[in-house]
């Protein structure tokens, strides 16, 4: 309890330092029973997400219809009990984490739909669990509303938002992409051996979330809220997401039908339409590149004390510089040495962090 306590008000302090705004309840309206029909971004997990002394949850980020049958889209982590949940355990709203470990007092509102992504394959941390009637069939999602149903690539310096159990809506943005990164999970409800799962290309931007925001779905922020990734991880430096259409990857493999119930709004290949309106990035072509010389270098800088994440982002002083992120496990007083400040003429940004960790959510 204790360290969740400890990560949540880090997790929140670093969020006020980075911009990030909190809207409507900043969280506690997310963590109460609602009245069907029920919205996601919203508390939610498996009615057995719990062990001999703690209870857990998550998030249940959107809607989605996979071979035409609508269900609710989530972590594994959290609705699948990181591969653990049999096919058809149910799925509560809220989750046992808010309800005093008593699932009588929460709406059932799917149906596991079993391990159709296993937990550290197609390089996503994803489940879906067959929504009940007792659920907004528009797809509408706490203090956001309807999102569109077509998607959007991640670029760096994209204005991201999400609506989750712990800190209700955030915003932020797109710190780097191409993010390759090892992610930090626990067996059991806050109890079981701890294991840790590589990801490659993944998306991380500033801090946006806390322990049980784990499943929200990421949308950009730009007047048109496109599906851009799933949150799923993070630190208090730090968020991390899946890409989203690695998501829609995974479940349409072998020939199935995968896309967000939403509003009509056509797909967009990359966040590029949104920041030409006057934000400032680097340009696709300088990504590319930085992204060849991370790559390049990326065995020599994992192998460094510390090092648990690496992707492209922008220069802290000119947005529209490309330059290597280096996201670095240590001590927040002491700043990392021996580290390289470029690589083959790039720049090389430090962000120091604790561990990054699935962002499931364990009191007592």
């Amino acid at each position: 309890m204790k360290q969740f306590l400890f990560r949540l008000t880090l997790g929140l302090a670093a969020a006020a330092a980075l911009g990030t705004s909190a809207h409507a309840d900043g969280g506690a309206n997310h963590q109460t029973k609602q009245s069907p029909p029920v919205k996601m971004g919203t508390s939610g997990g498996s009615v057995n997400d719990r062990s001999s002394a703690f209870c857990c949850g998550g998030t249940l980020g959107a809607l989605v219809r996979r071979d035409g049958v609508v269900h609710i889209l989530s972590n594994n982590h959290v609705v699948g009990r990181s591969g653990s949940a049999a096919a058809g355990e149910d799925t509560l709203q809220p989750g046992l984490i808010d309800t005093g470990c008593n699932g009588a007092n929460s709406n059932i509102v799917g149906d596991y739909a079993g391990d159709i992504v296993p937990l550290g394959t197609a390089n996503v941390d994803a489940a879906i669990s067959v929504a009940r009637s007792n659920v907004d069939g528009t797809g509408s999602i706490l203090d956001i509303g309807v999102p569109c149903s077509g998607t959007q690539g991640a670029t760096v310096g994209l204005p991201v938002m999400k609506s989750g159990r712990t800190t209700g809506f955030t915003t932020g943005t797109v710190q780097a992409v191409n993010v390759n990164v090892s992610i930090q999970y626990q067996r059991g409800c806050n109890q079981g051996r701890k294991f840790t799962v590589s990801y490659s290309n993944q998306i991380s931007t500033s801090n946006m979330s806390a322990g049980g925001d784990s499943g929200s779905l990421l949308l950009s922020n730009d007047g048109t809220p496109h599906p851009v990734g799933l949150l799923f991880a993070g630190s208090s430096s730090v968020t991390i997401h899946n890409p989203i259409q690695h998501v829609v990857n995974a479940f349409s493999a072998g020939g199935h039908t995968f896309d967000f119930v939403g509003s009509s709004c056509a797909s967009l290949t990359d966040g590029s339409e949104a920041l030409s309106a006057g934000g400032r990035a680097p340009s696709a072509a300088d990504v590319d590149y930085v992204r060849e010389v991370k790559e390049r270098h990326e065995a020599d800088l994992f192998a460094r004390r510390g090092v648990i994440g690496a992707g492209v982002g922008a220069d802290e002083e000119d947005p529209e510089e490309a330059v290597i992120v280096l996201y670095v496990e240590t001590d927040r007083a002491a700043r990392p040495r021996g580290l390289p400040v470029e690589l083959d003429g790039v720049k090389v940004r430090i962000v120091p962090t604790d561990p990054i960790v699935a962002l499931n959510g364990c009191p007592e």
